[in-house]
């Protein structure tokens, strides 16, 4: 099914014959520009050293290079990705290749396979077959045929781009289900051992005791038993310069990622409040309080309690039973009577002017009030920015009133805005859902039924026919499932909204409110910052930082 190509020589060869239609289209791609791009999946591991192209890679761009130069092409420039999947959207000189494609900077994209482009059907449709033709950019795979140039192949890329999502799904789902049933067994499988341990060189998911990192543990449950609060704790280590688990981890080499800001190293009381509630330090192994979204981002998101993986004994404990049975008594104790588990007002958006991290919330005869989270973890981590929570709703709500009686045409407004609400969202992202589902539906029907146009064609066998068409016939009257919940969704949420709607108190509600709620703040806000007192008078310098 691929094209056949005539090397130059061979052309020369022939000069005194009349050049046929099919040599004269070729000829044409003698003295164009060829980007080659390869890719090699993370999870192989074949190089000599960390810096140096893997084998594979180099295989990949000698076969490329080879191709190229028979052809009569020029290689414009490699573009190579080691250590990345082909479902990763990152990868930089994927990205790279990319940008100078639409630039025209070539007019070929030569790859080994199609899969070492990428795994997704979506961006086969997207580039390949859609932006790169109009790019005047011709895609060529060598291994599987694939060939932009050559209409009757197409369908043989659609069916690549199937078999490499499915591939991808497929594999997320054999991983998941391999380190599930790690995590079942009690096998450590973090990247990084908690903070006190190390992992076993002897023993693979196995965790043994860290004694310098142990110490300091045992000190914060110590500590805690005999009185201490969570900041004071956090000043007296840093008082002491005990490098935090993140610095600690810095220190000794491990490749931890993680962006550095001012005071990183520091102990924070968020960092002792994860320690005093974990229970590896006594000996019990619990992971999963993460699950990623989709096996197409490698976005996590928490998990409720009853899906963690818990398994006891696993390891040594660091800390004896007696003690944390005391420690997780002074917790429960210890629980603000005001917190009823709902979100603060100004909660994730208030940062410290000085040192940037977000204020705490805490609370004084029956008011609230923000502080900054470094003020008492160390004498030199920040001035210590505070402000009450009436107060800076009062500075909100009146910066927000006088922009909107500058800037807004309230009468316009109503006659205009309407305004989504959480129900109008979910209608206009089920419509555009049901959309997506109908279209990816027909067009698995109309595969089917190319499909069987190239069966009676004999373009494909009895066989590739039966395994495509059952393949395809079960995602259509999948996304047909889909498409059918989605719209009885649809309908019940339009049936529950009223005709009726007062906008005009709603605009009003938005554009002079008396008082904030958090559903304001989350729309309108994106951050606030708030600095310390001005000394001699009652001014908080407070910067808020819009959303529009």
């Amino acid at each position: 099914m691929g094209s056949t190509y005539q090397s130059m020589g061979e052309a020369k060869g022939k000069q005194h014959a009349k050049p046929s239609g099919h040599l004269l289209r070729h000829a044409r791609y003698a003295f164009m520009k060829a980007a080659i791009y390869c890719r090699l999946s993370e999870e192989d591991k074949n190089k000599q050293t960390p810096a140096a192209d893997s084998e594979s890679i180099q295989n990949q761009k000698s076969m490329l290079q080879n191709f190229a130069l028979e052809q009569g092409w020029e290689v414009y420039r490699i573009y190579s990705d080691d250590d990345y999947t082909g479902s990763d959207r990152k990868r930089p000189e994927f990205n790279r290749l990319l940008e100078d494609a639409k630039m025209r900077k070539f007019e070929i994209v030569l790859c080994k396979t199609q899969s070492r482009f990428t795994r997704e059907l979506e961006l086969v449709e997207k580039y390949i077959h859609g932006l790169f033709p109009i790019w005047g950019i011709r895609f060529i795979s060598i291994v599987d045929n694939a060939d932009t140039a050559n209409r009757g192949n197409k369908k043989s890329r659609q069916i690549n781009g199937l078999v490499n999502e499915w591939y991808l799904e497929d594999m997320s789902e054999s991983i998941k289900s391999v380190l599930n049933d790690k995590r079942k067994k009690g096998i450590h499988i973090g990247a990084f051992a908690l903070y006190g341990y190390k992992k076993d060189p002897d023993q693979k998911g196995h965790l043994i005791i860290d004694e310098e990192a142990a110490a300091v543990v045992r000190e914060v449950f110590t500590l805690f038993s005999q009185g201490y609060g969570k900041t004071a704790i956090a000043r007296l280590l840093n008082d002491r310069n005990i490098p935090n688990p993140t610095e600690y981890k810095r220190i000794h080499g491990l490749r931890y990622q993680q962006p550095k800001m001012k005071n990183s190293a520091l102990w924070k009381y968020s960092a002792i409040a994860n320690m005093l509630n974990n229970e590896i330090y006594i000996g019990n192994m619990v992971q999963g309080k993460y699950g990623s979204i989709s096996y197409k981002t490698r976005q996590n998101k928490p998990r409720p309690q009853s899906e963690w993986y818990r398994v006891e004994g696993t390891h040594e404990p660091i800390i004896e039973r007696e003690l944390w049975n005391s420690v997780q008594t002074l917790l429960a104790q210890r629980t603000k009577p005001f917190s009823t588990g709902e979100i603060g007002l100004f909660a994730g958006k208030a940062k410290c002017a000085n040192c940037g991290y977000t204020m705490r919330s805490s609370k004084s005869r029956n008011k609230h009030y923000l502080q900054c989270s470094n003020r008492h973890v160390s004498k030199d981590a920040c001035i210590g920015s505070f402000i009450s929570v009436e107060k800076l709703e009062i500075a909100v709500t009146t910066e927000l009133n006088r922009l909107s009686a500058k800037y807004l045409d309230k009468e316009a407004l109503q006659k205009q805005i309407r305004f989504a609400g959480h129900s109008e969202k979910k209608i206009e992202h089920l419509k555009t859902e049901i959309s997506l589902h109908q279209k990816r539906s027909a067009e698995y029907a109309k595969c089917l039924r190319e499909l069987y146009v190239d069966k009676v064609r004999g373009v494909i066998s009895e066989n590739d026919y039966l395994s495509f068409s059952k393949d395809f016939s079960m995602e259509k009257d999948r996304l047909i499932r889909i498409t059918a919940n989605y719209q009885q969704q649809l309908n019940k949420l339009t049936g529950s909204i009223p005709s009726n709607n007062n906008y005009g108190q709603q605009i009003e509600a938005y554009t002079s409110p008396r008082h904030l709620t958090r559903e304001m703040v989350e729309k309108l806000i994106d951050s606030i910052t708030i600095g310390k007192r001005i000394p001699g008078t009652a001014e908080v310098p407070v910067e808020i930082h819009w959303n529009f």
